[in-house]
């Protein structure tokens, strides 16, 4: 299985055209939330990437809710949404969940805490694709003043279902960093397209 993956497009539309084209050898694609930028342009964001035609797997990122989300990508035949839920592509279990983890300092950013994204969490299989808009906690997640700001409760979810390849966005600094966590390669993967390869 041949994955495009990407996140914290940020209203890009230029990019989300480079996007589309590249996802013609894909056999699925991920966008790892961030589509928009503080809840503005979520809808042209989406409308651009929706030339995608590959089965595409979408969380909302922390500029987003799910609730927009979903409804942005509703005519999108291709694309699952995923927030605490999972789908199964040719065989391969994925399984999202989007908003800022733990909760960011700005109020207008979706966000759940520690102990609900674990309750979300909770039902993430073993074996299969972890698609998180939030990095866990001390991998691909340190700011430009060298902070890790990830996720306890995502980390746990990684040892304890230890998941093929897990993918985040979110901290911008970290972007194209990839981390190990037992047999998980976890990859922060920012706009531009990351390839892999199940």
């Amino acid at each position: 299985m041949r994955i495009l993956a990407f996140s914290d497009l940020h209203r890009d539309l230029n990019q989300a055209a480079r996007l589309v084209e590249m996802s013609a050898d894909a056999d699925v694609v991920i966008g790892a939330g961030d589509f928009a930028s503080m809840h503005d342009g979520l809808e042209e964001t989406i409308e651009a990437l929706s030339g995608i035609t590959a089965p595409t797997v979408l969380v909302p990122g922390n500029n987003e809710t799910e609730n927009a989300l979903r409804a942005a990508a509703a005519s999108w035949e291709s694309a699952n949404v995923l927030h605490g839920t999972g789908v199964t592509i040719d065989g391969v279990e994925f399984f999202g969940l989007g908003a800022g983890i733990p909760v960011t300092p700005w109020d207008w950013s979706f966000d759940l805490d520690e102990h609900e994204a674990a309750e979300r969490l909770s039902s993430c299989p073993e074996d299969g694709v972890l698609v998180v808009h939030s990095p866990p906690a001390g991998h691909v997640d340190a700011s430009s003043s060298g902070d890790h700001l990830g996720s306890t409760a995502i980390l746990a979810a990684i040892e304890r279902t230890e998941p093929r390849l897990a993918v985040c966005g979110h901290i911008h600094e970290s972007w194209g960093a990839t981390s190990q966590v037992g047999p998980t390669k976890i990859a922060n993967l920012g706009p531009s397209g990351t390839w892999f390869d199940l």
